[in-house]
């Protein structure tokens, strides 16, 4: 996919009892790769693992992740210590027959502190091995339906922009060919504005007067910016198409499409010339609102 957008959203959900845990992933435009993570105590390596998986699938964007874990409750589960019970009973064989002891009983013995042990299962190791590994497959697929997301926004992007460019490239071709930039067209505006200024003041010198008209004829000149603006469309189009991530170089080009049509309309001397610069500044706007979409 040529362009990804850097919005999307996932989330994933999963568990091994008695936990149960999700992931929820969201991204947003960002100059550079900017990744806030949130993980609840005791899962620092969970969010390190998670921060190298983001980093290796995407290259700009906002990007907040958040993990919840929950615990289901359970009655308490016990276990006899057999070995602390074996040390009971080899004591009780070891006292004398003369003593007068009444035997232990199965109730008393349970009644030791140490026999009877509550488990807690969240300390078990191959358990909370097992959750982090499930936690983290879990992130892999929830990274892989953000990043689905965003290239599924890139698609939309790229016909938004093809368009936009297209539009630009038409508006440089109108501009281009005005009949205000026929050559006789220049030659008797800059006729009718020196003879208006002669008869003005018989004080101006013609020859002056010449060369001044000379000047503002090239200032007024729009070949360079039509120029660069046919290379900038060239450009577009193949950064458009470029399987990588061109948000920067595309946002840029943004600039350079806004200066080259702030200045032709700027030397723009007729109205309808000027209407096709003023509608191309809104269509180059329009282009660079949505390259801040752009990976």
């Amino acid at each position: 996919m040529p362009l990804t957008s850097m919005t999307g959203f996932a989330r994933e959900a999963g568990g091994i009892a008695p936990f149960r845990w999700a992931w929820e992933l969201k991204s947003v435009n960002g100059r550079t790769l900017d990744i806030r993570l949130r993980t609840p105590p005791g899962y620092d390596a969970v969010a390190d693992a998670a921060r190298r998986k983001v980093g290796a699938v995407l290259a700009r964007g906002s990007v907040q992740i958040g993990l919840t874990v929950a615990r289901d409750e359970a009655p308490p589960r016990v276990r006899i210590n057999e070995d602390a019970l074996r040390s009971i009973l080899d004591s009780v064989a070891r006292i004398p027959a003369a003593a007068s002891l009444a035997p232990p009983t199965l109730d008393g013995l349970l009644a030791v502190r140490g026999v009877v042990e509550a488990v807690d299962d969240a300390d078990d190791p191959d358990l909370q091995a097992r959750l982090e590994a499930d936690m983290l497959a879990g992130f892999d697929r929830a990274l892989a339906a953000l990043a689905a997301v965003r290239e599924s926004e890139g698609r939309a992007l790229e016909t938004i922009l093809s368009a936009q460019v297209d539009r630009i490239a038409d508006l440089t071709e109108r501009a281009d060919g005005h009949p205000s930039r026929a050559p006789d067209a220049i030659r008797q505006r800059l006729a009718a504005q020196v003879a208006a200024l002669l008869d003005a003041s018989s004080s101006l010198d013609p020859a002056r007067l010449h060369q001044e008209a000379v000047m503002m004829a090239a200032k007024a000149d729009i070949r360079e910016e039509l120029d660069r603006l046919r290379a900038h469309v060239a450009a577009a189009r193949a950064l458009v198409a470029e399987p990588r991530p061109n948000g920067r170089k595309l946002d840029f080009l943004a600039q350079e499409f806004g200066r080259e049509s702030n200045t032709l309309c700027a030397k723009a001397h007729d109205v309808a010339l000027s209407a096709i610069g003023l509608e191309l500044k809104a269509v180059v706007e329009q282009f660079r609102e949505q390259v801040q979409n752009v990976e």
